[in-house]
């Protein structure tokens, strides 16, 4: 059985409250069991912190074992040298996934430290971007 590793960042534990009109109305427990249920094949692991180490730990933990990691770290994507190393270091493919449209909002977050450690990045397709991040990883030729 394959293993992909969530790891969502700041506010993420918020979704389906914080900002209906960005991030949607759906919380992150609710799509993960339809997430879960769309692939029983794969053993899907999930983690959210508000706390950037504790992320890099979460990092550290998984991936060297996962066979992949899905990465939405909110805030820290645009200022986090240190999610990027922790990135870098592990064998485990990374996907960057945000919830809204990075490019179509605020200049500062146009930009992301994380994704030349990532093999790609999805957003502005809200909860749907983890489905095409598992769908990625478990294709992903270059594993």
């Amino acid at each position: 059985m394959k293993h992909i590793e969530i790891i969502n960042g700041p506010n993420l534990n918020l979704t389906g409250r914080r900002e209906p009109e960005i991030y949607g109305s759906v919380t992150m427990e609710q799509y993960l069991d339809e997430l879960r249920q769309s692939f029983p094949e794969v053993q899907i692991g999930y983690y959210q912190s508000n706390v950037e180490g504790e992320i890099i730990n979460r990092i550290h933990e998984v991936g060297f074992s996962a066979d992949g990691i899905i990465i939405n770290a909110g805030g820290y994507s645009h200022t986090s040298v240190a999610l990027h190393d922790a990135l870098a270091a592990v064998p485990a493919p990374a996907i960057e996934v945000h919830l809204s449209n990075i490019f179509a909002r605020e200049e500062y977050r146009h930009h992301s430290l994380l994704t030349s450690a990532c093999r790609g990045i999805i957003c502005g397709l809200g909860l749907k971007g983890y489905e095409l991040a598992v769908n990625a990883l478990l294709t992903d030729s270059k594993k």
